[in-house]
């Protein structure tokens, strides 16, 4: 297997709040050691959202494993989900501009 630098066309911005996101969650959460920091952890998730990289290049480019970039990339998604609204708390500010 062949690993490659690559770059991603996003802004510095997103990669810090998906990063410090990351770090909350793991303090919730009491996580004491992981494999990749926050920031990292950030710019492998986004590297898979933003370019498609298969779970297998990014353990490659990331020297750890699959099932850790698996699990990396769900917990980032289930920490972005948190904080999006849900359908009904979306709708309600075009209610409010409408009357």
């Amino acid at each position: 297997m062949l690993v490659y630098p690559s770059a991603i066309a996003l802004s510095t911005a997103h990669l810090r709040h998906l990063s410090r996101e990351l770090a909350a969650q793991r303090r919730e959460i009491g996580s004491r050691w992981r494999r990749l920091t926050p920031g990292r952890q950030a710019l492998l998730v986004l590297a898979h959202l933003r370019c498609g990289d298969t779970y297998a290049q990014l353990a490659a480019a990331f020297g750890i494993g699959i099932a850790t970039v698996y699990r990396y990339i769900r917990e980032a998604i289930d920490v972005l989900a948190v904080l999006r609204p849900t359908l009904d708390e979306a709708m309600v500010p075009d209610r409010i501009r409408a009357v």
